[in-house]
Protein backbone atom coordinates (compact mmCIF):
# COMPACT_ATOMS: atom_id res chain seq x y z
CA UNK A 1 0.00 0.00 0.00
CA UNK A 2 1.42 3.45 -0.90
CA UNK A 3 2.78 5.44 2.02
CA UNK A 4 1.32 8.81 2.94
CA UNK A 5 4.46 10.43 1.48
CA UNK A 6 4.02 8.52 -1.79
CA UNK A 7 0.41 9.68 -1.99
CA UNK A 8 1.44 13.30 -1.38
CA UNK A 9 4.19 13.04 -3.97
CA UNK A 10 1.88 11.54 -6.58
CA UNK A 11 -0.70 14.27 -5.96
CA UNK A 12 1.87 17.04 -6.42
CA UNK A 13 3.29 15.29 -9.49
CA UNK A 14 -0.19 15.20 -11.03
CA UNK A 15 -0.51 18.95 -10.45
CA UNK A 16 2.99 19.75 -11.75
CA UNK A 17 2.52 17.73 -14.96
CA UNK A 18 -1.23 18.16 -15.40
CA UNK A 19 -3.26 20.92 -17.11
CA UNK A 20 -1.78 24.29 -16.17
CA UNK A 21 1.24 22.68 -14.51
CA UNK A 22 4.83 23.85 -14.91
CA UNK A 23 5.89 20.74 -16.82
CA UNK A 24 4.15 19.91 -20.11
CA UNK A 25 4.62 16.29 -21.12
CA UNK A 26 4.85 14.82 -24.58
CA UNK A 27 6.24 11.73 -26.29
CA UNK A 28 9.17 11.09 -28.60
CA UNK A 29 8.99 8.96 -31.73
CA UNK A 30 9.40 5.81 -29.64
CA UNK A 31 6.53 6.71 -27.32
CA UNK A 32 8.77 7.64 -24.38
CA UNK A 33 7.82 10.52 -22.10
CA UNK A 34 9.59 13.84 -22.67
CA UNK A 35 9.14 17.44 -21.50
CA UNK A 36 7.79 19.50 -24.39
CA UNK A 37 7.88 23.03 -22.92
CA UNK A 38 11.54 23.06 -21.80
CA UNK A 39 14.57 23.28 -24.14
CA UNK A 40 15.46 19.96 -25.79
CA UNK A 41 19.01 20.95 -26.77
CA UNK A 42 21.79 21.98 -24.42
CA UNK A 43 22.75 25.28 -26.11
CA UNK A 44 19.15 26.55 -25.73
CA UNK A 45 19.03 24.94 -22.26
CA UNK A 46 21.99 27.06 -21.14
CA UNK A 47 20.63 30.24 -22.74
CA UNK A 48 17.21 29.78 -21.16
CA UNK A 49 18.17 28.92 -17.61
CA UNK A 50 21.15 31.28 -17.45
CA UNK A 51 18.72 34.07 -18.39
CA UNK A 52 16.10 32.97 -15.84
CA UNK A 53 18.71 32.66 -13.07
CA UNK A 54 21.12 35.27 -14.41
CA UNK A 55 22.02 37.07 -11.18
CA UNK A 56 22.17 33.94 -9.04
CA UNK A 57 25.64 32.97 -7.89
CA UNK A 58 26.28 29.85 -9.98
CA UNK A 59 29.85 28.77 -9.19
CA UNK A 60 32.03 29.34 -6.16
CA UNK A 61 35.65 28.19 -6.44
CA UNK A 62 37.92 29.50 -3.73
CA UNK A 63 37.74 33.28 -3.94
CA UNK A 64 36.13 33.30 -7.38
CA UNK A 65 32.36 33.74 -7.66
CA UNK A 66 30.49 33.62 -10.97
CA UNK A 67 26.81 34.13 -11.79
CA UNK A 68 24.83 32.07 -14.28
CA UNK A 69 24.81 35.07 -16.63
CA UNK A 70 28.61 35.20 -16.50
CA UNK A 71 28.86 31.47 -17.27
CA UNK A 72 26.65 32.00 -20.32
CA UNK A 73 28.63 35.00 -21.57
CA UNK A 74 32.06 33.40 -21.19
CA UNK A 75 30.93 30.08 -22.68
CA UNK A 76 29.51 31.95 -25.70
CA UNK A 77 32.91 33.58 -26.22
CA UNK A 78 34.72 30.27 -25.85
CA UNK A 79 32.29 28.50 -28.22
CA UNK A 80 33.03 31.07 -30.93
CA UNK A 81 36.75 30.60 -30.34
CA UNK A 82 36.38 26.83 -30.70
CA UNK A 83 34.54 27.27 -34.01
CA UNK A 84 36.44 30.24 -35.43
CA UNK A 85 39.98 29.53 -34.23
CA UNK A 86 40.07 25.77 -33.58
CA UNK A 87 37.81 24.65 -36.40
CA UNK A 88 35.47 22.64 -34.22
CA UNK A 89 32.51 21.49 -36.27
CA UNK A 90 29.26 19.73 -35.59
CA UNK A 91 29.87 16.20 -34.31
CA UNK A 92 33.57 16.68 -33.51
CA UNK A 93 34.61 15.05 -30.27
CA UNK A 94 36.26 17.45 -27.82
CA UNK A 95 37.86 15.82 -24.79
CA UNK A 96 37.62 17.48 -21.37
CA UNK A 97 40.19 16.28 -18.84
CA UNK A 98 40.27 18.49 -15.76
CA UNK A 99 39.64 18.45 -12.07
CA UNK A 100 36.43 20.12 -10.86
CA UNK A 101 36.81 23.83 -11.57
CA UNK A 102 34.99 26.72 -13.35
CA UNK A 103 36.99 26.00 -16.53
CA UNK A 104 35.48 22.49 -16.66
CA UNK A 105 31.92 23.85 -16.52
CA UNK A 106 32.50 26.58 -19.11
CA UNK A 107 34.40 24.24 -21.44
CA UNK A 108 31.53 21.75 -21.31
CA UNK A 109 29.01 24.51 -22.12
CA UNK A 110 31.17 25.89 -24.94
CA UNK A 111 31.80 22.53 -26.61
CA UNK A 112 28.06 21.88 -26.80
CA UNK A 113 27.28 25.39 -28.04
CA UNK A 114 29.94 24.88 -30.75
CA UNK A 115 28.15 21.71 -31.89
CA UNK A 116 30.84 19.38 -30.59
CA UNK A 117 30.40 16.19 -28.59
CA UNK A 118 31.63 16.76 -25.03
CA UNK A 119 33.85 13.74 -24.36
CA UNK A 120 34.30 13.49 -20.60
CA UNK A 121 37.64 11.87 -19.82
CA UNK A 122 38.16 10.24 -16.43
CA UNK A 123 40.69 12.40 -14.61
CA UNK A 124 41.92 9.45 -12.55
CA UNK A 125 42.99 7.34 -15.53
CA UNK A 126 46.62 6.50 -16.13
CA UNK A 127 48.18 6.76 -19.59
CA UNK A 128 47.09 3.35 -20.93
CA UNK A 129 43.46 3.86 -19.87
CA UNK A 130 43.48 7.36 -21.33
CA UNK A 131 45.02 6.10 -24.56
CA UNK A 132 42.21 3.57 -25.07
CA UNK A 133 39.51 6.25 -24.68
CA UNK A 134 41.29 8.65 -27.03
CA UNK A 135 41.95 6.02 -29.68
CA UNK A 136 38.28 5.02 -29.48
CA UNK A 137 36.84 8.53 -29.84
CA UNK A 138 39.55 10.32 -31.91
CA UNK A 139 38.98 13.80 -30.44
CA UNK A 140 39.63 16.85 -32.60
CA UNK A 141 40.82 18.72 -29.51
CA UNK A 142 41.51 17.98 -25.84
CA UNK A 143 41.06 20.65 -23.16
CA UNK A 144 43.01 19.68 -20.05
CA UNK A 145 44.51 21.02 -16.88
CA UNK A 146 48.29 20.84 -16.60
CA UNK A 147 48.47 17.55 -14.70
CA UNK A 148 46.26 15.67 -17.14
CA UNK A 149 47.75 17.40 -20.18
CA UNK A 150 51.14 16.01 -19.21
CA UNK A 151 49.66 12.54 -18.76
CA UNK A 152 48.01 12.68 -22.19
CA UNK A 153 51.10 14.13 -23.88
CA UNK A 154 53.07 11.12 -22.62
CA UNK A 155 50.91 8.90 -24.85
CA UNK A 156 52.34 10.68 -27.94
CA UNK A 157 49.06 10.51 -29.83
CA UNK A 158 47.90 12.75 -32.69
CA UNK A 159 45.40 14.70 -30.58
CA UNK A 160 45.91 18.47 -30.13
CA UNK A 161 45.95 19.39 -26.44
CA UNK A 162 45.39 22.81 -24.89
CA UNK A 163 46.62 23.00 -21.31
CA UNK A 164 44.83 25.40 -18.96
CA UNK A 165 46.09 26.80 -15.65
CA UNK A 166 42.82 26.10 -13.90
CA UNK A 167 44.06 27.42 -10.55
CA UNK A 168 43.88 30.93 -12.06
CA UNK A 169 40.68 33.01 -12.36
CA UNK A 170 38.46 31.84 -15.21
CA UNK A 171 39.34 34.58 -17.74
CA UNK A 172 43.08 33.95 -17.30
CA UNK A 173 42.68 30.17 -17.28
CA UNK A 174 40.84 30.20 -20.64
CA UNK A 175 43.26 32.58 -22.37
CA UNK A 176 45.14 29.81 -24.26
CA UNK A 177 41.82 28.93 -25.91
CA UNK A 178 40.39 32.42 -26.36
CA UNK A 179 43.42 34.03 -27.96
CA UNK A 180 43.23 37.61 -29.26
CA UNK A 181 41.08 37.23 -32.37
CA UNK A 182 37.78 38.98 -33.07
CA UNK A 183 35.04 36.44 -32.37
CA UNK A 184 31.77 38.36 -32.35
CA UNK A 185 30.90 37.52 -35.98
CA UNK A 186 31.52 33.75 -35.68
CA UNK A 187 28.24 31.88 -36.19
CA UNK A 188 27.40 28.92 -33.97
CA UNK A 189 25.65 25.91 -35.53
CA UNK A 190 21.99 25.03 -35.24
CA UNK A 191 21.47 22.00 -33.00
CA UNK A 192 18.47 19.65 -32.99
CA UNK A 193 17.44 17.28 -30.17
CA UNK A 194 18.63 14.18 -32.07
CA UNK A 195 22.19 15.50 -32.50
CA UNK A 196 24.93 13.79 -30.49
CA UNK A 197 25.89 15.66 -27.32
CA UNK A 198 28.09 13.70 -24.91
CA UNK A 199 30.30 10.66 -24.53
CA UNK A 200 30.89 9.32 -21.02
CA UNK A 201 32.91 6.22 -20.29
CA UNK A 202 31.68 3.16 -18.49
CA UNK A 203 33.54 0.05 -17.34
CA UNK A 204 31.87 -3.10 -18.59
CA UNK A 205 32.42 -6.70 -17.64
CA UNK A 206 34.47 -7.24 -20.81
CA UNK A 207 37.31 -4.99 -19.68
CA UNK A 208 38.16 -1.75 -21.48
CA UNK A 209 35.86 1.23 -21.04
CA UNK A 210 33.06 1.80 -23.55
CA UNK A 211 31.96 5.23 -24.73
CA UNK A 212 28.31 5.86 -23.86
CA UNK A 213 26.89 8.25 -26.48
CA UNK A 214 23.92 10.49 -25.65
CA UNK A 215 21.87 12.88 -27.74
CA UNK A 216 20.83 16.34 -26.59
CA UNK A 217 17.33 14.95 -26.02
CA UNK A 218 18.64 12.20 -23.77
CA UNK A 219 20.75 14.51 -21.60
CA UNK A 220 18.05 17.15 -21.20
CA UNK A 221 15.42 14.51 -20.40
CA UNK A 222 17.71 13.16 -17.69
CA UNK A 223 17.99 16.62 -16.18
CA UNK A 224 14.23 17.24 -16.30
CA UNK A 225 13.52 13.92 -14.59
CA UNK A 226 15.50 15.18 -11.59
CA UNK A 227 14.14 18.72 -11.79
CA UNK A 228 10.56 17.44 -11.82
CA UNK A 229 11.25 15.34 -8.75
CA UNK A 230 12.62 18.38 -6.91
CA UNK A 231 9.57 20.42 -7.90
CA UNK A 232 7.39 17.75 -6.30
CA UNK A 233 9.41 17.66 -3.08
CA UNK A 234 9.33 21.47 -2.91
CA UNK A 235 5.55 21.34 -3.39
CA UNK A 236 5.21 18.90 -0.49
CA UNK A 237 7.30 21.15 1.77
CA UNK A 238 5.28 24.22 0.84
CA UNK A 239 1.97 22.41 1.37
CA UNK A 240 3.14 21.53 4.87
CA UNK A 241 4.04 25.13 5.64
CA UNK A 242 7.74 24.31 5.69
CA UNK A 243 9.37 26.04 2.71
CA UNK A 244 13.20 26.02 2.43
CA UNK A 245 14.91 28.52 4.72
CA UNK A 246 17.98 28.99 2.51
CA UNK A 247 18.45 29.34 -1.26
CA UNK A 248 19.54 26.05 -2.87
CA UNK A 249 23.28 25.38 -2.92
CA UNK A 250 25.17 22.17 -3.56
CA UNK A 251 28.71 21.00 -3.02
CA UNK A 252 30.42 19.76 -6.19
CA UNK A 253 32.38 16.99 -4.48
CA UNK A 254 31.83 14.21 -7.02
CA UNK A 255 33.77 14.28 -10.32
CA UNK A 256 32.05 16.20 -13.09
CA UNK A 257 33.19 13.55 -15.59
CA UNK A 258 30.81 11.11 -13.85
CA UNK A 259 27.15 11.10 -14.81
CA UNK A 260 26.08 11.94 -11.22
CA UNK A 261 28.23 15.05 -11.22
CA UNK A 262 27.20 16.00 -14.74
CA UNK A 263 23.42 15.50 -14.80
CA UNK A 264 21.63 15.56 -11.40
CA UNK A 265 24.21 17.85 -9.78
CA UNK A 266 25.64 20.29 -12.36
CA UNK A 267 23.02 20.50 -15.10
CA UNK A 268 20.10 20.29 -12.70
CA UNK A 269 21.55 23.29 -10.87
CA UNK A 270 20.99 25.43 -14.00
CA UNK A 271 17.28 24.55 -14.00
CA UNK A 272 16.60 25.25 -10.34
CA UNK A 273 19.01 28.16 -9.89
CA UNK A 274 21.21 26.27 -7.44
CA UNK A 275 24.66 27.58 -6.57
CA UNK A 276 27.55 25.13 -7.00
CA UNK A 277 30.50 25.22 -4.61
CA UNK A 278 33.52 23.49 -6.14
CA UNK A 279 35.86 21.08 -4.41
CA UNK A 280 39.06 20.29 -6.40
CA UNK A 281 39.20 16.91 -4.65
CA UNK A 282 37.33 15.18 -1.84
CA UNK A 283 38.30 16.00 1.74
CA UNK A 284 35.72 15.45 4.50
CA UNK A 285 37.12 18.17 6.77
CA UNK A 286 37.14 20.73 3.96
CA UNK A 287 33.60 19.66 2.99
CA UNK A 288 32.31 20.33 6.52
CA UNK A 289 33.92 23.78 6.47
CA UNK A 290 32.38 24.60 3.08
CA UNK A 291 28.92 23.33 4.08
CA UNK A 292 28.96 25.68 7.07
CA UNK A 293 30.51 28.70 5.34
CA UNK A 294 28.52 28.55 2.09
CA UNK A 295 25.26 27.32 3.65
CA UNK A 296 25.09 24.19 1.51
CA UNK A 297 21.57 22.74 1.38
CA UNK A 298 22.09 19.65 -0.78
CA UNK A 299 24.87 17.08 -0.51
CA UNK A 300 25.26 14.10 -2.81
CA UNK A 301 28.11 11.65 -3.05
CA UNK A 302 28.98 8.01 -2.88
CA UNK A 303 28.05 6.49 0.52
CA UNK A 304 31.70 6.66 1.61
CA UNK A 305 31.52 10.45 1.59
CA UNK A 306 28.49 10.80 3.85
CA UNK A 307 30.03 8.21 6.19
CA UNK A 308 33.20 10.30 6.45
CA UNK A 309 31.10 13.38 7.23
CA UNK A 310 29.28 11.48 9.99
CA UNK A 311 32.46 10.17 11.61
CA UNK A 312 34.74 13.18 11.16
CA UNK A 313 36.12 14.36 14.55
CA UNK A 314 35.47 18.03 13.67
CA UNK A 315 31.83 17.57 12.66
CA UNK A 316 30.40 19.21 15.79
CA UNK A 317 32.61 22.29 15.34
CA UNK A 318 30.54 23.48 12.38
CA UNK A 319 27.01 24.82 11.97
CA UNK A 320 25.54 22.38 9.45
CA UNK A 321 21.92 23.43 9.96
CA UNK A 322 21.55 24.63 6.35
CA UNK A 323 21.87 21.02 5.12
CA UNK A 324 18.42 19.63 4.28
CA UNK A 325 19.20 16.65 2.02
CA UNK A 326 22.00 14.08 2.04
CA UNK A 327 21.72 11.91 -1.04
CA UNK A 328 23.80 8.99 -2.24
CA UNK A 329 24.36 7.49 -5.65
CA UNK A 330 26.92 5.48 -7.57
CA UNK A 331 26.95 2.58 -5.11
CA UNK A 332 24.61 0.90 -2.61
CA UNK A 333 24.44 2.57 0.78
CA UNK A 334 24.64 0.07 3.67
CA UNK A 335 21.31 -0.10 5.50
CA UNK A 336 23.06 0.65 8.80
CA UNK A 337 24.15 4.05 7.47
CA UNK A 338 20.59 5.35 7.05
CA UNK A 339 19.77 5.47 10.76
CA UNK A 340 23.23 6.86 11.52
CA UNK A 341 22.64 9.67 9.03
CA UNK A 342 19.35 10.61 10.66
CA UNK A 343 21.00 10.69 14.08
CA UNK A 344 24.07 12.61 12.89
CA UNK A 345 22.26 15.23 10.77
CA UNK A 346 18.86 15.70 12.39
CA UNK A 347 17.88 18.59 10.13
CA UNK A 348 18.70 16.70 6.91
CA UNK A 349 16.74 13.98 5.16
CA UNK A 350 18.48 10.95 3.63
CA UNK A 351 17.95 9.96 0.00
CA UNK A 352 19.25 7.41 -2.48
CA UNK A 353 19.27 7.40 -6.26
CA UNK A 354 19.68 4.56 -8.74
CA UNK A 355 20.71 5.16 -12.32
CA UNK A 356 23.54 4.42 -14.70
CA UNK A 357 25.79 6.21 -17.13
CA UNK A 358 23.73 4.57 -19.87
CA UNK A 359 20.50 6.09 -18.49
CA UNK A 360 21.97 9.55 -17.83
CA UNK A 361 21.59 8.80 -14.10
CA UNK A 362 17.82 8.31 -14.45
CA UNK A 363 16.15 5.33 -12.78
CA UNK A 364 14.74 5.22 -9.25
CA UNK A 365 14.77 7.40 -6.15
CA UNK A 366 14.07 6.77 -2.48
CA UNK A 367 13.80 9.71 -0.12
CA UNK A 368 12.82 11.03 3.27
CA UNK A 369 10.52 8.82 5.35
CA UNK A 370 10.17 6.28 2.54
CA UNK A 371 13.91 5.69 2.61
CA UNK A 372 13.87 5.27 6.36
CA UNK A 373 11.01 2.75 6.01
CA UNK A 374 12.67 0.79 3.17
CA UNK A 375 16.41 1.48 3.49
CA UNK A 376 17.33 -1.59 1.44
CA UNK A 377 15.42 -0.29 -1.60
CA UNK A 378 16.58 2.11 -4.31
CA UNK A 379 13.00 3.41 -4.44
CA UNK A 380 10.32 3.80 -7.09
CA UNK A 381 10.85 4.60 -10.75
CA UNK A 382 11.22 8.32 -11.51
CA UNK A 383 7.74 8.98 -12.86
CA UNK A 384 6.54 9.85 -15.41
CA UNK A 385 9.81 9.44 -17.31
CA UNK A 386 10.92 5.91 -16.43
CA UNK A 387 9.47 2.55 -17.35
CA UNK A 388 11.00 -0.12 -15.11
CA UNK A 389 10.94 -3.83 -15.86
CA UNK A 390 12.32 -7.01 -14.31
CA UNK A 391 13.35 -9.39 -17.07
CA UNK A 392 13.50 -13.17 -17.01
CA UNK A 393 14.66 -15.61 -19.64
CA UNK A 394 14.02 -14.36 -23.17
CA UNK A 395 13.55 -10.80 -21.83
CA UNK A 396 10.07 -11.70 -20.57
CA UNK A 397 8.85 -9.20 -17.97
CA UNK A 398 8.37 -10.76 -14.53
CA UNK A 399 5.71 -9.92 -11.92
CA UNK A 400 6.28 -8.27 -8.54
CA UNK A 401 8.35 -10.32 -6.13
CA UNK A 402 10.18 -12.29 -8.84
CA UNK A 403 13.91 -11.51 -9.22
CA UNK A 404 15.40 -10.90 -12.65
CA UNK A 405 17.52 -8.44 -14.58
CA UNK A 406 16.59 -4.80 -13.99
CA UNK A 407 15.81 -2.92 -17.21
CA UNK A 408 15.04 0.76 -17.80
CA UNK A 409 13.21 2.40 -20.70
CA UNK A 410 13.41 6.18 -20.91
CA UNK A 411 14.07 9.00 -23.37
CA UNK A 412 17.16 9.65 -21.23
CA UNK A 413 18.75 6.36 -22.31
CA UNK A 414 21.92 6.57 -24.37
CA UNK A 415 21.85 6.26 -28.14
CA UNK A 416 24.43 3.47 -27.92
CA UNK A 417 28.11 2.73 -27.40
CA UNK A 418 30.47 4.72 -29.59
CA UNK A 419 31.70 2.60 -32.49
CA UNK A 420 30.55 -0.60 -30.80
CA UNK A 421 27.34 -1.83 -32.48
CA UNK A 422 27.61 -5.32 -31.00
CA UNK A 423 27.71 -4.01 -27.43
CA UNK A 424 24.84 -1.65 -28.23
CA UNK A 425 22.68 -4.45 -29.61
CA UNK A 426 23.41 -6.65 -26.59
CA UNK A 427 22.50 -3.89 -24.13
CA UNK A 428 18.94 -3.22 -25.32
CA UNK A 429 15.82 -5.31 -25.63
CA UNK A 430 13.80 -5.28 -28.84
CA UNK A 431 11.35 -2.80 -27.28
CA UNK A 432 14.02 -0.37 -26.10
CA UNK A 433 14.74 -1.31 -22.48
CA UNK A 434 18.35 -0.93 -21.38
CA UNK A 435 19.52 -4.05 -19.56
CA UNK A 436 21.43 -2.89 -16.50
CA UNK A 437 23.18 -6.12 -15.53
CA UNK A 438 21.75 -5.76 -12.00
CA UNK A 439 19.51 -8.43 -10.53
CA UNK A 440 16.54 -7.21 -8.52
CA UNK A 441 12.83 -7.38 -7.86
CA UNK A 442 9.91 -5.01 -7.39
CA UNK A 443 7.72 -5.17 -4.30
CA UNK A 444 3.95 -4.63 -4.37
CA UNK A 445 4.44 -0.83 -4.07
CA UNK A 446 6.80 -0.63 -7.03
CA UNK A 447 9.97 -0.28 -4.94
CA UNK A 448 13.10 -1.77 -6.50
CA UNK A 449 15.43 -3.97 -4.47
CA UNK A 450 18.83 -4.83 -5.97
CA UNK A 451 20.00 -8.25 -4.82
CA UNK A 452 22.95 -9.12 -7.10
CA UNK A 453 24.86 -8.21 -10.23
CA UNK A 454 24.88 -10.18 -13.41
CA UNK A 455 28.14 -8.69 -14.65
CA UNK A 456 31.60 -9.04 -13.11
CA UNK A 457 31.68 -5.43 -11.96
CA UNK A 458 33.09 -4.23 -8.64
CA UNK A 459 31.76 -0.92 -7.30
CA UNK A 460 34.40 0.66 -5.08
CA UNK A 461 33.16 3.89 -3.52
CA UNK A 462 31.02 4.61 -6.57
CA UNK A 463 33.69 3.75 -9.15
CA UNK A 464 32.92 0.83 -11.48
CA UNK A 465 35.81 -1.59 -11.85
CA UNK A 466 35.90 -4.39 -14.40
CA UNK A 467 37.32 -7.60 -12.96
CA UNK A 468 38.46 -8.55 -16.45
CA UNK A 469 40.39 -5.29 -16.89
CA UNK A 470 42.29 -5.71 -13.62
CA UNK A 471 43.02 -9.35 -14.43
CA UNK A 472 44.36 -8.33 -17.85
CA UNK A 473 46.67 -5.80 -16.21
CA UNK A 474 47.94 -8.52 -13.84
CA UNK A 475 48.61 -10.86 -16.75
CA UNK A 476 50.75 -8.17 -18.40
CA UNK A 477 53.30 -8.94 -15.66
CA UNK A 478 55.48 -11.83 -16.89
CA UNK A 479 55.70 -13.25 -13.36
CA UNK A 480 51.92 -13.82 -13.18
CA UNK A 481 50.79 -17.28 -14.22
CA UNK A 482 47.11 -17.12 -13.20
CA UNK A 483 44.98 -14.33 -11.78
CA UNK A 484 41.40 -13.83 -10.65
CA UNK A 485 39.88 -10.60 -9.35
CA UNK A 486 36.57 -10.22 -7.48
CA UNK A 487 34.86 -7.80 -5.13
CA UNK A 488 34.98 -8.21 -1.36
CA UNK A 489 32.71 -6.37 1.11
CA UNK A 490 34.14 -3.23 2.72
CA UNK A 491 32.40 -1.16 5.39
CA UNK A 492 33.78 2.14 4.12
CA UNK A 493 33.84 1.71 0.34
CA UNK A 494 31.10 -0.88 -0.16
CA UNK A 495 33.41 -3.18 -2.11
CA UNK A 496 37.11 -3.43 -2.85
CA UNK A 497 38.88 -5.54 -5.47
CA UNK A 498 40.81 -8.59 -4.27
CA UNK A 499 43.26 -10.48 -6.50
CA UNK A 500 44.19 -14.13 -6.18
CA UNK A 501 47.43 -14.71 -8.04
CA UNK A 502 49.56 -17.73 -8.92
CA UNK A 503 53.14 -16.88 -9.87
CA UNK A 504 54.37 -18.18 -13.21
CA UNK A 505 56.42 -21.34 -13.05
CA UNK A 506 60.04 -20.65 -12.21
CA UNK A 507 59.39 -17.12 -10.93
CA UNK A 508 58.88 -15.50 -7.57
CA UNK A 509 56.43 -12.65 -7.07
CA UNK A 510 55.52 -10.51 -4.07
CA UNK A 511 52.78 -7.99 -3.38
CA UNK A 512 55.05 -4.94 -3.47
CA UNK A 513 56.40 -5.90 -6.90
CA UNK A 514 52.98 -6.59 -8.42
CA UNK A 515 51.42 -3.48 -6.88
CA UNK A 516 54.19 -1.28 -8.29
CA UNK A 517 53.72 -2.92 -11.69
CA UNK A 518 49.97 -2.16 -11.70
CA UNK A 519 50.35 1.44 -10.52
CA UNK A 520 51.70 2.49 -13.92
CA UNK A 521 48.83 0.77 -15.77
CA UNK A 522 45.69 1.29 -13.70
CA UNK A 523 44.00 4.17 -11.93
CA UNK A 524 44.63 3.93 -8.20
CA UNK A 525 41.04 2.94 -7.38
CA UNK A 526 41.33 -0.17 -9.58
CA UNK A 527 44.40 -1.60 -7.84
CA UNK A 528 43.40 -4.51 -5.57
CA UNK A 529 43.17 -3.74 -1.88
CA UNK A 530 44.45 -7.27 -1.15
CA UNK A 531 46.64 -9.73 -2.99
CA UNK A 532 46.42 -13.42 -2.15
CA UNK A 533 49.20 -15.60 -3.55
CA UNK A 534 48.14 -19.17 -4.27
CA UNK A 535 50.47 -22.13 -3.97
CA UNK A 536 48.67 -24.16 -6.63
CA UNK A 537 46.51 -23.86 -9.74
CA UNK A 538 43.33 -21.78 -9.32
CA UNK A 539 40.01 -23.69 -9.45
CA UNK A 540 38.31 -23.88 -12.84
CA UNK A 541 34.83 -24.41 -14.18
CA UNK A 542 33.90 -27.09 -16.68
CA UNK A 543 34.37 -24.49 -19.42
CA UNK A 544 38.01 -24.08 -18.39
CA UNK A 545 37.47 -20.58 -16.98
CA UNK A 546 38.78 -19.74 -13.53
CA UNK A 547 36.01 -20.15 -10.95
CA UNK A 548 35.73 -16.63 -9.50
CA UNK A 549 32.65 -17.58 -7.49
CA UNK A 550 34.52 -20.33 -5.61
CA UNK A 551 37.48 -18.04 -4.96
CA UNK A 552 35.20 -15.28 -3.70
CA UNK A 553 33.40 -17.67 -1.36
CA UNK A 554 36.75 -18.77 0.03
CA UNK A 555 38.66 -15.51 0.27
CA UNK A 556 36.25 -12.52 0.22
CA UNK A 557 35.90 -12.42 4.01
Amino acid sequence: MPTELDQRYDAVLAAVTGPGGRVVLGQDEQGRTIVSNFPATLPVFFKTFCALNGQVEAVVAGEERLTFAELDRVSDELARALVGQRGIGKGDRVGIAMRNCPSWVVSYMAVLKAGGIATLLNGWWQSQEMAHALELTSPTLIIADRQRAERIAAICGPWPIVSLSVEQPLSAALQPLLGQGALADVALPEIVPEDDATILFTSGSTGEAKGALSTHRAVTTGVYAYATGLMCLLGIMQSQGNPPKNPPRTLINVPLFHVTGEVPVMLNSFVIGRGMVMMPKWDAGAALELIAREKITYFVGVPTMSLELMTHPDRDKYDLSSLTDIAAGGAPRPVSHVERLQQSFRGAQPALGYGLTETNAVGCSNFWGNYAAKPASTGRAQQPFVELAILGRGDVQLPAGKPGEVAIRSAANIKGYWRNPDATAAAFTADGYFKTGDIGYLDEDGYLFIVDRKKDIIIRGGENISSAEVEAACYACESVGEAAVFGAPDERLGEVPVAVVLAAEGTSLGEAELRAFLESRLAAYKIPARFIFADGALPRLGTGKIDRVALKARFAA
